[in-house]
């Protein structure tokens, strides 16, 4: 495997492969940037086919979380953890204590928090090692937590600005929304939708979780290989990324675009289909920062949760400010933003590869 050679690869400062024979951990830690403060980002617990397909990702998301925190004017750079397993089969307290070690190990140059297949319950279990660790456990009132709801309204906002771009509607009763999987922030994001009337059709590879919000929001249960072609307004990808492709493009049927999903875009060239095709794309890393908004919060200390709310009702704005250039400059909004972020990164003379 030559990391400089793969595409993913974007300058980054720092890879790291660690292992603990006593509880198998198998992770892999990358730092993409530290311009604007240590890197910060979630770890991961994803059974990867392979290592190389572990390395992909994490260089991926890596690099999403530098501008996902440049976007969103927090004092952090990029970084993300995967650690290479089944969660539900080979999650244990001890697996994560020696995560955590491996992440003290690192000086601060890396602060993580829960993601995909990874909780709350588990970063407390870092936090036993390491203090380079947010998304804990908080009092009434205060900064932090379970950022999945945080992150859900700032994609339930970044949606209704996007409908109120595209569709020029200011409110979401009726409006058909197709969600692509429905854990932890696909569950918060139904439940904010269908409030407000919107007309759900989800799909989550879990029977269970898709029947939970069929049950509770009155959601329309799809295959999970049809959900992507839903004859609906908008669709909401809140699994996993790269799922924009030349496959799936033309196969696509919802105006706007608006999910939790990170990295969503197979490659830059997927990004323009979706502008040709008169689709508006809400670039992922704006629309879903609500979660590490909150991380940040919690971790830096002395913030309040209304704060955290207050800083993402302002993603809707940063949104719309893109959708205009785009639409201003006939580009991509991918692209605009990738522009932008990298101007605050001081990155202008990179090209990155989605």
């Amino acid at each position: 495997m030559e990391i400089y050679e793969m595409r993913e690869f974007d300058g980054h400062e720092l890879v790291v492969f660690g292992h603990d024979a006593s509880t198998g951990l198998r992770a892999i830690v990358a730092v993409h940037s530290t311009v604007l403060g240590p890197a910060a980002g979630g770890c991961r617990m994803w059974p990867y086919t392979s290592t190389t397909a572990a390395v992909v990702d994490v260089l991926r998301l890596s690099r999403g979380m530098s501008y996902k925190n440049a976007m969103a004017s927090l004092p952090f750079g990029g970084g993300k953890a995967v650690i290479i397993g089944d969660a539900p089969k080979e999650k244990t307290p001890e697996l994560f204590a020696a995560f955590g070690r491996f992440v003290d190990s690192l000086g601060g140059r890396y602060i993580t928090a829960e993601d995909v297949g990874t909780t709350t319950a588990d970063m407390e279990a870092v936090a036993r090692v390491t203090s380079y660790v947010s998304g804990l456990g908080r009092k009434p009132g205060e900064a932090g937590g379970d950022p999945a709801p945080k992150t859900a309204l700032g994609v339930f906002l970044g949606l209704k600005a996007a409908v109120k771009f595209r569709l020029g509607r200011s409110d979401l009763d009726g409006l058909g929304v197709a969600v692509q999987g429905v854990g932890g922030v696909g569950y918060h994001l139904c439940r904010l939708l269908a409030a407000e009337g919107a007309r759900l059709r989800v799909a989550d590879v879990r029977a269970a979780a898709a029947q939970r919000v069929c049950d509770e929001f009155k959601a329309v249960t799809v295959p999970v290989e049809s959900i992507l072609s839903e004859d609906v307004d908008v669709l909401a990808p809140c699994a996993l990324g790269a799922i924009f492709n030349a496959d799936s493009t033309p196969r696509l049927r919802a105006r706007v675009i608006a999910g939790a999903a990170n990295n969503q875009l197979a490659e830059d060239k997927d990004g323009q289909a979706l502008q040709l095709a008169g689709i508006l794309y809400a670039p992922d890393y704006v629309i879903n920062a609500g979660g590490i908004i909150s991380v940040a919060r919690e971790y830096y200390g002395g913030g309040t949760e209304a704060q955290v709310t207050a800083e993402i009702h302002q993603i809707p704005g940063r949104l719309t400010e893109i959708f205009e250039r785009a639409r201003r400059e006939n580009r991509a909004t991918h692209a605009v933003a990738d522009q932008m972020a990298r101007e605050r990164l001081g990155r202008t003379d990179r090209k990155m590869v989605a």
